[in-house]
């Protein structure tokens, strides 16, 4: 596996080697061992998956302490833009984002810890996949609305589909005003 670290701490791109041939193709898309080697977390506990027809815009979502959860995502089949906000108050780029477009073409998988607000755009119909760290927990469950304007995520979709829960999430600086003071 290739990693490729991310201007944000903790933040991961992992790119995995496939193996092809006339018969199709092989990757894994975890390995214990190899995340050890890393510095990854190897604790997953609830895999999830969905489906989201192009333009679906899901996010942002996160669970608050003590139930936050770190999330190893990628594509099945077709491409999203994945967006992964750091909220981790003492962190040095708190507020800040960054974008991967994942794609089932290139096999490449994202690495968000805990302490970020996940989401997601699907540029064509796709099926999306990841691995949590803790298992979901109603109670905690928390997010920003996906367009915020402080932030100014440039969902690469027009016209998107949105839940009406992710429509009435609050803002960041709503959620966060106090946290740095």
């Amino acid at each position: 596996m290739q990693i490729r670290e991310t201007s944000i701490a903790g933040l991961i791109e992992i790119f995995p080697r496939i193996f092809e041939d006339e018969r199709g193709l092989f990757f894994e898309s975890y390995n214990e061992q190899a995340f050890q080697k890393h510095g990854l977390p190897t604790g997953f506990v609830q895999d999830n998956q969905s489906f989201s027809k192009k333009g679906v815009v899901r996010g942002l979502h996160f669970q608050k302490a003590p139930f936050a959860q770190g999330k190893l995502v990628r594509v099945i089949s077709g491409r999203v833009l994945d967006v992964a906000v750091d909220i981790r108050p003492d962190s040095p780029t708190f507020g800040k984002y960054e974008i991967f477009e994942l794609r089932s073409d290139t096999h490449n998988i994202a690495y968000i810890p805990e302490g970020f607000a996940h989401g997601f755009a699907a540029l064509e119909d796709t099926v999306f996949s990841y691995k949590c760290t803790n298992v979901y927990n109603k109670e905690a469950e928390s997010g920003i609305l996906w367009n915020d304007p402080d932030l100014g995520i440039n969902w690469g979709v027009v016209d998107p589909i949105v839940s009406e829960k992710d429509i009435i999430l609050p803002t960041f600086r709503s959620l966060f005003e106090d946290s740095r003071a």
